[in-house]
């Protein structure tokens, strides 16, 4: 299951007073499941732009709780620095990192926004993909004057606040205005050149990046002429630590391009000018989707499956894109999301396959019949999306490879969803023991225990009901692969489809001994009716998998 998570990047108008800064971090970080991953100060700029990430809701508290002390602990009257600002907390900004969309990530910035202004008194303008009207997208737009012209600019009607007060009093002398937003990504990315020349290294930075080169006309004047991408801006330097040239990037849209077409662009205007690109450096953090899409696009054109496991996708996209060039590559310190992995939640698929046996034979009651039946299930999934990849593979199918591709990135998602399953009936089973262990005393709290054991027990029967249409959905890639897949592999699809078929009775077992503790009739029947129908259909499926499966054998 894809987590849920955003990124916060607030600027704040200081960048010398390192205690102040730190307070004003610390107080984002004070919200639980809140990650800080960076605080950067800049002297001269007189600003500071820190980053975390976590759960919307999560991240959104925690960008307001830092809104509220840098107001307490900036006076913007005496604030002088290098770089554009109009508040205290000059520009937070909100990105969708994975499980969100734009328009869910544009949606929290501004209830985001609505709070700073109501419980904060501070004027917020909305921008990029939040902004209330076209000319607010740009945030360059709504801290013209900076925050010396706000006093006439809450005057006017055109730029009234789209909350907070439209009115210049004591606190907002003190605080500014702020700029809340939604924007996409914005990556740093470095191309390592295989020569020394800045000058070389400019010239195809100008070649990729949007703003392109100045050109001089006949008659001495300039043309501006684009690059080739856009959303990229780029200069070329000489690094002095690594002894070469580079591109150095900055991709503001990964939307639009991605960090693999930055670097296939790179790569072909340096050829063009006789020099090689000898792999990239990210700076930073990255978004696991932008590796993820890498290895899917350097996989396809190989004409090879793109349903392989994720971590062989990133040692590809690591490869690919030469991550490793200049020193060693850990994803789990690049990407975003392995950083905020929380071990607890997968505790036992990061088991190995002797400690996780162990577990279930232990005397505590869980992991049982339920985790049991989705890892095998997983297994079952396994089966058949290896057996799609060796078809994508086979000498002589090579026309046939988006087909077999196809059902491999299908049966990856399966095999992840049941690896999910396997720990979230544990996590079941553990709400139903919390729930019983409420105290019931009054009838208040009689109640309330009722309640909680109510809705615990339909978690408790919703898992393995999921366990079992997953399954049952997985049974149609051994069906397809038993089918049409490679003859050597046919067994391999069968042996899928009787693991499949397992976790499903498995499931409903699960189903069946939890609904009958249930009090909620409506429900029960429900889930029964849908278990029913699920273990007919397995059953069904095996059947017609074991029938081609023993012909072929």
């Amino acid at each position: 299951m894809q987590q849920r998570i955003i990124e916060c990047v607030p600027n704040i108008s200081e960048g010398r007073d390192r205690a102040k800064i730190d307070a004003i971090a610390a107080a984002a970080e004070s919200v639980e499941g809140v990650r800080l991953l960076d605080i950067d100060p800049g002297k001269a700029t007189n600003r500071t732009v820190i980053t975390f990430v976590g759960e919307p809701e999560a991240v959104c508290e925690a960008a307001f709780r830092l809104v509220k002390k840098a107001q307490e602990l900036i006076d913007m009257r005496g604030h002088k620095g290098e770089h554009p600002r109009f508040g205290a907390t000059d520009v937070c900004p909100l990105v969708p990192i994975s499980g969100v969309s734009m328009e869910e990530c544009a949606a929290f910035a501004r209830k985001l926004g609505e709070r700073i202004g109501k419980e904060l008194g501070i004027p917020v303008y909305l921008y990029e993909h939040a902004a209330s009207e076209e000319k607010r997208r740009n945030l360059a737009n709504n801290r013209s004057g900076e925050y010396e012209g706000l006093p006439k600019k809450l005057k006017d009607p055109a730029w009234k606040p789209d909350f907070g007060p439209a009115e210049f009093n004591d606190s907002v002398a003190k605080s500014g205005a702020i700029a809340v937003g939604a924007r996409n990504f914005l990556v740093a990315y470095n191309v390592n050149l295989n020569t020394t020349s800045t000058r070389r290294a400019n010239a195809i930075a100008f070649d990729v990046r949007e703003a392109g080169r100045k050109v001089k006309q006949a008659d001495g004047s300039e043309r501006q002429v684009p690059g080739k991408l856009m959303a990229v801006k780029g200069i070329g330097w000489y690094i002095e630590e690594y002894g070469i040239a580079q591109l150095s990037f900055n991709l503001t849209d990964i939307t639009v391009t991605p960090v693999h077409i930055a670097f296939d662009e790179a790569c072909k205007s340096a050829a063009e000018r006789g020099i090689r690109v000898t792999g990239s450096e990210l700076v930073g953090l990255v978004p696991k989707q932008a590796l993820l899409d890498a290895a899917d696009f350097y996989l396809a054109r190989q004409q090879r499956s793109l349903g392989i496991p994720e971590r062989e996708k990133m040692k590809i996209a690591v490869k690919s894109l030469g991550l490793d060039d200049l020193g060693p590559f850990d994803p789990g310190k690049k990407v975003i999301e392995y950083m905020l992995e929380d071990a607890s939640r997968e505790r036992l698929v990061r088991m190995d396959l002797k400690r996780f046996t162990e577990e279930t034979a232990g005397e505590s009651p869980a992991p049982g019949g339920g985790s049991v039946a989705a890892y095998v299930g997983a297994l079952g999934a396994a089966l058949g999306t290896m057996v799609a990849n060796l078809s994508a593979h086979k000498r002589g199918w090579d026309d046939r490879w988006k087909e077999f591709s196809a059902w491999a990135v299908k049966g990856e998602k399966l095999r992840n969803e049941l690896l999910f399953l396997v720990d979230e009936d544990t996590r079941a089973f553990d709400r139903i023991m919390s729930a019983m262990s409420l105290p019931k005393g009054s009838d208040e709290e009689k109640k309330a225990r009722k309640a909680a054991i109510t809705e615990a027990t339909k978690g408790a029967i919703s898992t393995p009901l999921r366990t079992m249409q997953v399954c049952v959905e997985s049974m149609d890639l051994m069906k397809a692969m038993a089918a049409e897949g490679l003859p050597a592999s046919v067994s391999d699809a069968g042996v899928g489809a009787l693991c499949a078929r397992a976790g499903a009775f498995g499931g409903y077992l699960n189903v069946r001994i939890n609904c009958a503790g249930l009090d909620d009739a409506e429900f029960r029947e429900s889930a029964m009716q849908q278990a029913e129908a699920l273990k007919a259909k397995a059953d069904a499926l095996e059947a017609e998998v074991m029938a081609v499966t023993l012909a072929k054998v």
